[in-house]
């Protein structure tokens, strides 16, 4: 398989993020999928960003260790990552700033020279790899004038001086080139997903590392007729979608876990109101603060579980940005079908890791819609069915009472302490709990991927699935990946698991928390890939854990 490893890095500040987005457009005007990841500390300026990017032959949501080209704007990157360069590797570096060996540019002197502002110095750099990669000029040229509009003659400008007296080093050959598809980061594809179930208010408080939502949907916000709203803190943030929601608008919000943390009174409100939210939750490493730009994988019990009392609700886990697309779509449907709260729970690796994005090849999610009132008689709020659903209605209603309440309440709301009362509104949401799980059931909630009769399995979630697709791959495993999380898809997970003798649980905690979902349902896990220091799995990494759990 043809693939490439760039690595970018410098100083927070300097533009590296955007950097390696404009590597990410070059090598797939050479014909490759590529995958970006961004590491970054939590500070403004200063502190060491990098930018990972890899291009294959085929679609990729995985990193590896090694690179190809190391570009380094400074001297720190140099000797962190010196380790990366694989053999025949090329470093190009700033030799203003940097000392190494390798393809030196004097970006300094060339700024100079064009009156360019210092965050100029990444175009240079990403000219000298152009060069030494082998990238026409006419390509670079293009994408430059593409992705940074703006001061584009003056980056133009350095950019010709860099690469006019460049050499051809280390080719990357063009492949032949398909359809050129956007490069999205995952929570651009779940403001697309959430938007094609209908959305028509988002609101946030901007929290790493769904801030990046918050911004995309109000940069949008004028094309699709949709309310984006930053309020003054999380409290808000879910009391205000409740009222929306209410009030009739399909809303969601945006946050991590600090900020869900101060939602989850909101969150009981939703539940015994039975008020549909979806909640787009970003994991990032506690307790507490933690390390507030890295990733984990620990908020799956907190939010299964999340707030006071029993009630239903929806917990999806993409893993990458197609799936991120599809799951909020389903996931705004069903938390209006079933008036629940619905969690799309992600990860600093979904959601900022970026790709390309092929639309086409997400598929089409039916739309479903609340059960309304029929206009017969009184209505009642919180009228018995069958399944628990009751119809709903939006206010203003002439000649009618919308009433919500988060005390024990009767059929139209009132307020009650009966007992008969109390058990029928309980047995009432617990229906309506086993309707969403039964149609849960029918939307392939577990996914497996490898030789069916493999009897080695990898189980796992989120953002590790694709790691664990690549790895697996190489050793002819099977990778079973629950998506929906809750209501936990047992019978599903059992028949995925079909004919294995060896389940091993890939997760980014500690305590292996869809392992212990799993054998709460008396499902064996036999192994436990357990990583907690911020970081995803990068392909090297993973195999080696996997060789020595499998062995």
């Amino acid at each position: 398989m043809t693939e490439w490893s760039v690595l970018i890095g410098g100083r927070a500040g300097e533009g590296l993020n955007k950097a390696g987005m404009i590597l990410c457009h070059l090598l797939q005007e050479r014909g490759y999928h590529v995958y970006l990841y961004y590491d970054y500390p939590s500070l403004i300026r200063g502190g060491h960003n990098f930018s990972l990017i890899r291009a294959v032959e085929r679609p990729v949501f995985a990193h590896r260790d090694r690179v190809d080209y190391l570009l380094a704007l400074n001297q720190e990157t140099v000797e962190r990552h010196r380790w990366r360069l694989a053999e025949g590797g090329v470093i190009v570096f700033d030799a203003s700033a940097v000392r190494a060996e390798g393809v030196g540019l004097p970006l300094q002197t060339i700024l100079r020279e064009v009156q360019a502002p210092d965050i100029a110095r990444n175009t240079g750099i990403i000219a000298g790899f152009s060069c030494a990669a082998g990238i026409p000029w006419e390509t670079m040229e293009q994408v430059l004038e593409r992705e940074i509009p703006r001061g584009i003659e003056t980056n133009l400008a350095v950019a010709r001086k860099v690469y006019g007296a460049g050499c051809t080093l280390r080719q990357i050959p063009e492949l032949p080139r398909g359809r050129r598809h956007p490069i999205l980061t995952g929570n651009e594809a779940t403001g697309i997903g959430l938007l094609a179930g209908g959305l028509s208010s988002f609101i946030a408080y901007p929290m790493t590392p769904t801030s990046n939502l918050l911004h995309f949907l109000a940069e949008h916000a004028d094309r699709y007729r949709l309310k984006v709203v930053h309020p003054e803190n999380e409290i808000a943030v879910m009391l205000m979608a409740l009222g929306a929601a209410y009030g009739g608008e399909r809303v969601a919000v945006g946050t991590s876990g600090g900020g869900f943390c101060l939602m989850t009174e909101g969150l009981s409100l939703a539940g015994m109101a039975e008020i549909p939210v979806v909640i787009v939750l970003g994991q990032r490493p506690g307790p507490s603060t933690g390390l507030p730009t890295y990733s984990c994988q620990t908020e799956l019990s907190f939010a299964i579980s999340a707030g006071q009392g029993e009630f239903p609700r929806l917990v999806v886990a993409p893993a990458n940005p197609a799936q991120a697309c599809r799951w909020s779509t389903t996931a705004l449907n069903l938390a209006w079908r079933y008036q629940v709260p619905a969690f799309v729970l992600v990860d600093k690796n979904v959601a900022e890791g970026a790709a390309d994005f092929d639309p086409g090849g997400v598929p089409a999610v039916a739309p479903r819609e609340s059960v309304r009132w029929d206009g017969t008689g009184t209505y009642g709020r919180y009228a018995g069915t069958d399944d628990g659903i009751s119809p709903w209605l939006s206010p203003p209603s002439p000649g009618q009472t919308v009433k919500v309440n988060s005390y024990t309440h009767d059929e139209l709301g009132i307020s009650t302490e009966d007992p008969l009362l109390t058990v029928r509104l309980q047995e009432k949401l617990q229906r309506k709990g086993a309707a969403l799980a039964a149609e849960v059931g029918r939307l392939q909630p577990v996914l497996s991927t490898g030789p069916a009769d493999a009897r080695t399995v990898l189980l796992t979630w989120g953002s590790c699935t694709d790691p664990c697709i690549e790895v697996a791959g190489e050793h002819g495993l099977r990778v079973v990946q629950p998506v929906v999380l809750w209501p936990f898809p047992a019978e599903a997970l059992r028949a995925a698991l079909s004919g294995a003798d060896r389940v091993v649980a890939v997760e980014q905690n500690t305590t292996a928390q869809l392992a212990r979902l799993a054998a709460a349902e008396g499902i064996a896990v036999h192994g436990r890939i357990l990583k907690y220091d911020g970081r995803p799995f990068s392909l090297e990494d993973l195999e080696a854990r996997v060789r020595e759990v499998v062995a």
